[in-house]
């Protein structure tokens, strides 16, 4: 047996503007409130292929970088194409050190967290 990676808890000034985001790139919807918390996933809700993310209010200084970030895949346009539509969403570029010979795109969402667009098209689920 098993583990499934259900939730990602990601601990946010504003889950409202973070969730307004996720929910752009993503084509999620808003599943649950609990608090000041919003749990986002997709339509078919939780359990299904993909996990939920969970934007938790936490007003406390930033900690320095997150030891773990999301990659995301286009699924219905090419790479250049979709990152035109995050930086629209409101991601901005973001400099690591890349060369810029990387085939992705490190980009960082309204509150900084980083994330990278993959250059592979994916089939949608």
């Amino acid at each position: 047996m098993a583990c499934r990676i259900s939730e990602l808890v990601l601990n946010c000034r504003d889950p409202e503007a973070l969730a307004r985001f996720w929910c752009e790139v993503l084509d999620f919807v808003e599943l649950d409130r609990e608090g000041d918390d919003i749990e986002i996933g997709p339509r078919e809700g939780f359990g299904g292929a993909q996990p939920t993310i969970i934007l938790s209010r936490d007003d406390a200084p930033d900690k320095g970088q997150l030891r773990l970030h999301i990659d995301v895949n286009a699924t219905d346009r090419d790479q250049d194409a979709e990152l035109e539509r995050l930086l629209a969403a409101g991601a901005r570029h973001a400099d690591v050190g890349q060369t810029g010979e990387e085939p992705w795109y490190v980009l960082a969402d309204p509150e900084g967290n980083e994330f990278c667009l993959l250059k592979a098209r994916l089939a949608p689920l």
